[in-house]
Parts: C-alpha cells; sequence; structure tokens
C-alpha cells in the first residue's frame, strides 16, 4: 500500500471511531436526563445502573479516538489538542468525574453525598456531548491556528503548530455555527439515552415519560442539526487544489462532496433513515425495544459520512480560518509511510477487540435492569 492510500485508509478508521463515540453518548444521554425522567430514587437507581454498565466504553472509545488520531495524524494532535487546550481539558475533566462519580456515589462515607455525584453524571451529560460537538464544528468552521514546520530545526523553540489567540479552544464557543452542532449533538445524545433506557430497563413505570422524551428530544436535536447541515452546505468551503496542494475556498465544497462522492451521500442517506427509524420505532410499536440499535447504525453511518465529506476530495479537514496554508489536510498531518504501515498492520486486530466488546456487551445486558435484578447484584452504582 502507498502512502495516498494509508491515509485514505486511516481516515476512515477515524471516521469509524468517531461514528461509534457518538453513538456511545447515549451513555451522557441517558444521565443528562436523570432527574426529568427518575421521579423516584428507584428509578434514578435503574437509569444510573443501565448506563454504569456501559460508561467505560465511552471513556474508552475517547481515548482511542485520541490515540488514533496521534498515531495517523500527528500534526492534527499536536494542533488541536496542543492549542485547543482549554476545550479539551474541559472535556477531559467532565469525562473523569464522570467515572468518578460511579464509583463513589454509593460509597458510604463519601465527602460530598450521592445528589453532588448524580449531578457531576448530569453535568458531564450535557456538557461532555456539547463540547466535543463544538470541537467537531470547527472541523467546518475553522480555527485560529498557524503551522510553520520549519521550527522542527530550531533547536530552542522546536514548536510546529501555535494557536493564534489567547482563549486557547474556547474561541470555538464564539461562532453560533459551533454553538448550534453542540447543541444537536446533546439532543442526539438525549435521544439515543431515552432509547437505551428502554432496551435496557425492566420498570414499566417510567416508559411512558421515556417514549415521549424520545419524540422531545429528537424534534429537539433534527431543527438544530439541519439548521447547521443546511448552512454547511452552502456555505464556502476549505478545498486542497491536488497540483499544488493550496489551500483556497470554495462555494457548496461540503455540497459538491457529496454529489462528486455519491457513495458517501449514500452511507449518509441510508443513516438518516435508519436513525429516523430507530426513532419512530417504540413511538408507533410501543412493546418495541429494539429501536435503540436501529438508531445506533444509523447514527454511526451518518457520522462517518460526515468525516467523509470532511477529509475526502481534497478537502481540508481542519482548516485555519487565520491562516489558510496552515490547514491540516489527511495529505500534509499524516505520520511516515514506515509509521501508517506499522500501524496499519496494529490495526488488524480491530475486529477481534469489536468482537470482544460485542460479546461483552450480550454478556452484561442478559437481563435487563429491574429493581429485583439490582437486589442480587453483588455491585450496584
Amino acid at each position: 500500500m502507498d502512502i495516498i492510500a494509508l491515509q485514505n485508509y486511516w481516515w476512515f478508521i477515524i471516521s469509524l471511531l468517531a461514528g461509534l463515540l457518538v453513538f456511545l453518548f447515549f451513555v451522557q444521554g441517558a444521565n443528562s436526563q436523570l432527574l426529568s425522567l427518575g421521579k423516584t430514587n428507584e428509578q434514578r437507581k435503574l437509569i444510573v445502573n443501565a448506563t454504569g454498565r456501559k460508561w467505560e466504553f465511552t471513556f474508552t472509545t475517547l481515548v482511542v479516538f485520541g490515540g488514533a488520531f496521534f498515531a495517523s495524524f500527528p500534526l492534527f494532535y499536536s494542533t488541536s489538542f496542543g492549542g485547543a487546550y482549554w476545550l479539551w481539558m474541559i472535556i477531559l475533566f467532565t469525562f473523569v468525574l464522570h467515572a468518578v462519580s460511579y464509583e463513589f456515589q454509593s460509597k458510604k462515607g463519601n465527602l460530598l453525598g450521592k445528589k453532588s455525584y448524580q449531578g457531576f453524571l448530569i453535568l458531564n451529560g450535557i456538557l461532555g456531548p456539547f463540547l466535543v460537538g463544538v470541537a467537531v464544528a470547527t472541523f467546518f468552521t475553522g480555527s485560529p491556528f498557524s503551522v510553520n514546520k520549519g521550527n522542527m530545526t530550531n533547536t530552542f523553540m522546536p514548536i510546529i503548530s501555535q494557536w493564534d489567540t489567547t482563549l486557547y479552544g474556547l474561541d470555538g464557543l464564539l461562532n453560533l455555527w459551533n454553538l448550534i452542532f453542540g447543541v444537536a449533538i446533546v439532543f442526539l445524545s438525549r435521544t439515543l439515552g431515552s432509547l437505551y433506557i428502554i432496551e435496557s430497563i425492566d420498570d414499566t413505570g417510567i416508559m411512558p415519560k421515556v417514549r415521549k422524551s424520545v419524540l422531545i428530544n429528537a424534534v429537539l436535536f433534527l431543527i438544530p442539526f439541519l439548521i447547521f447541515f443546511i448552512h454547511i452546505l452552502f456555505a464556502d468551503g476549505y478545498a486542497v487544489n491536488p497540483e499544488n496542494k493550496e489551500v483556497f475556498m470554495l462555494p457548496y465544497k461540503y455540497w459538491n462532496n457529496l454529489i462528486e462522492m455519491p457513495w458517501v451521500f449514500a452511507i449518509l442517506l441510508l443513516g438518516v433513515i435508519l436513525l429516523l427509524g430507530g426513532i419512530l420505532t417504540p413511538l408507533i410499536k410501543k412493546e418495541a425495544r429494539y429501536g435503540f440499535w436501529i438508531s445506533a447504525l444509523g447514527t454511526v453511518l451518518a457520522v462517518i459520512a460526515l468525516f467523509f465529506i470532511l477529509g475526502y476530495n481534497n478537502t481540508a479537514y481542519y482548516p485555519s480560518y487565520t491562516n489558510i496554508q496552515s490547514s491540516l489536510t489527511i495529505a500534509n498531518s499524516s505520520s511516515s509511510l514506515f509509521t501508517l504501515k506499522t500501524m496499519f498492520y496494529v490495526s488488524l486486530v480491530i475486529p477481534f477487540v469489536l468482537a470482544y466488546i460485542f460479546f461483552a456487551w450480550r454478556a452484561v445486558d442478559r437481563k435487563k435492569v429491574s429493581t429485583e435484578e439490582l437486589e442480587k447484584e453483588n455491585h450496584v452504582y
């Protein structure tokens, strides 16, 4: 495989991990509704223990997503994770609170009390998806950074990437379109979280509220998402001249990507259909519990398609609006041929890891979460 094929391959891996991460935000989405859906202590306990069986998957996928970026596209890693420092640190901090809260909320003698830790779960349930959504939206709207690879030979200051503002990532919060996309991801996670509660919890008392939550959150997701998506389709995009690698603004760039890559359009369309189908399933057929899995597959496919639009077809996937020629592409930000090839062989174990996750998931979900089941459990959150 030549370096171009490997770069395309690794962008596919990044896109797949991004899709899985957004799908796994159902944990955060369910937790964010802990008080609105869980009207009693018993119902809140059911929700926490249902999501508590899966929170490690979300955290691990977030770490693997960052690690894959570091291995395959290290210039993005150093530019974004190093430059947008405060944005990523707040994201990481909320996820650390999320992990700690599960382990300490039910322990006797904890300093803050159970309600405080449940508050941290709600905080992460809202802030986590929102800030990740803002970070991903900057892939379309751009960030203020400059790249100078000549600095690699500077003995005293070998810094390649430099953030051009003193906000270090918080500037993403000043862009309205980033905020709109962040809100869309929050309500997508809440929709998936509600569908997961239907799929995993055996409690008839909570179900009417959860089905209503699916409908409300789905509508609140679709409105900002469609506004953002229509905007980027008709906005100027960051294109790359394949001959001289110059980055320039091109009208309707992302719309052109969909038209010029019809297979991506097909993936996106299929993802949207499955997502909406999964949402409608429990609303039309009240006893159905499988809507979560239909929407989960649709979410993964839709996010993969969005990342394909960002990275393929001569597109700058991480653009700079202060220094457009510093914008990152899969060609100018990737690792060396040797590293990409070595990591390609390592990536061949991914199917085995996914198989392990599948069987572990099935083992954990063998029985639905219920009050009777929790009474038999040795470890309860």
